[in-house]
């Protein structure tokens, strides 16, 4: 679940000093937003990072997963914690934030994929989230709908679980979308083995 508090103004600085340690929050237009994360939904975020490990693992590639991350998009006055983001770690030295705070500037020079696993303030993953992203660069965007909370527009009717893998290519994403039956395909990733179902299976108990 995700709820916006209070109208807060909160600039970036303030919002770092704050709430930069404190995993629940995010920032977007100065107004803060609590994430709330329930247990399936970070069951979700969990096995994705999983997978990815063991591709990361397996290609002796020279990226991680962060524990605990912000990105700074275009607009000053947000941050962005993705459920899921692989760094490059030889980027990391043209980050000048880094090594005071987990913060990525730079977009997709840093970040070369990002999760995000929707919950009810869907409009964000699915809209304001992906224009940033697509504005950052960052080559491999997913938004994984476990429980099709969408609106039909981004994931048709009637509505139903589904994963939207987006893909930069000049400049701009181009999107496909999976559904019940079908495995994740990534660019970046391309031997990763893991199923749409296996994610869906954690909203069966919501």
């Amino acid at each position: 679940m995700v709820r916006s508090i209070a109208p807060t103004g909160l600039s970036w600085e303030e919002f770092v000093a704050e709430y930069g340690d404190n995993e629940r929050y995010e920032l977007i237009d100065g107004e803060l937003i609590d994430m709330e994360p329930t247990g399936p939904h970070e069951q979700v975020a969990a096995l994705v990072s999983r997978k990815l490990n063991v591709e990361i693992d397996r290609g002796d590639l020279l990226y991680f997963i962060p524990h605990r991350c912000l990105i700074r998009p275009l607009g000053i006055a947000s941050a962005f914690r993705p459920d899921v983001v692989v760094l490059d770690s030889e980027a990391l030295v043209s980050e000048p934030l880094w090594n005071r705070e987990p913060v990525v500037t730079m977009g997709g020079a840093t970040a070369k994929l990002v999760v995000e696993v929707v919950s009810t303030n869907w409009q964000n993953d699915y809209a304001r989230k992906y224009e940033d992203y697509e504005a950052l660069g960052i080559a491999e965007y997913w938004i994984v709908d476990y429980l099709g909370l969408g609106g039909k527009y981004y994931i048709g009717s009637p509505k139903q679980p589904a994963i939207t893998i987006c893909n930069l290519v000049d400049g701009e994403y181009q999107k496909m979308m999976l559904r019940s039956g079908n495995f994740i395909q990534s660019l970046l990733f391309p031997n990763i083995k893991l199923s749409a179902d296996k994610l869906f299976a954690f909203g069966d108990s919501v």
